[in-house]
C-alpha cells in the first residue's frame, strides 16, 4: 500500500475545525507547526486596495499528515471545505508520495508504522 504526505498552510484560526474533521475522518496523527509566510498576494491583506512591492510574511499553521495514497481525493475535499471562506488566506496544501515511512519504537515499516 502506498502513502502520501500532505501539507497543509493556513491561517491561525482553521485549526480547530481542521483538526476535529481529519479526526473524524480516520487520520491518526498529525504535526503541527506555526510558521510566517505568504503566498502570491505578498501578505496584501485583503482590504488594502494597492499591492505590497514588498512580502509581507503573516503567521500561519503547517499542518501535516501522512495517509493511504487511496484516501488522498477524500481528505482533500474535506479539508477545502473546512478552510474554504472564499477570502485571501485560506490556505494552500501541497501533496508528497512517501517510499516509506518508518517508526522508530518498533521498527514498523508503511502503513504499519502509522
Amino acid at each position: 500500500m502506498s502513502l502520501s504526505k500532505i501539507e497543509i498552510v493556513t491561517g491561525m484560526s482553521k485549526f480547530t475545525g481542521l483538526k476535529t474533521a481529519l479526526s473524524k475522518a480516520g487520520v491518526r496523527g498529525m504535526t503541527v507547526l506555526q510558521v510566517l509566510g505568504c503566498g502570491v498576494e505578498k501578505g496584501t491583506k485583503e482590504y488594502e486596495v494597492d499591492e505590497n512591492y514588498e512580502m509581507e510574511l503573516l503567521p500561519k499553521q503547517q499542518i501535516n499528515i501522512v495517509v493511504e495514497t487511496e484516501k488522498v481525493d477524500k481528505i482533500i475535499e474535506l479539508i477545502k471545505q473546512e478552510l474554504y471562506t472564499g477570502h485571501i488566506g485560506d490556505g494552500k496544501i501541497f501533496v508528497y508520495e512517501l517510499s516509506n515511512v518508518v517508526r522508530v519504537r518498533t521498527g514498523d515499516e508503511g502503513i504499519d508504522a502509522l
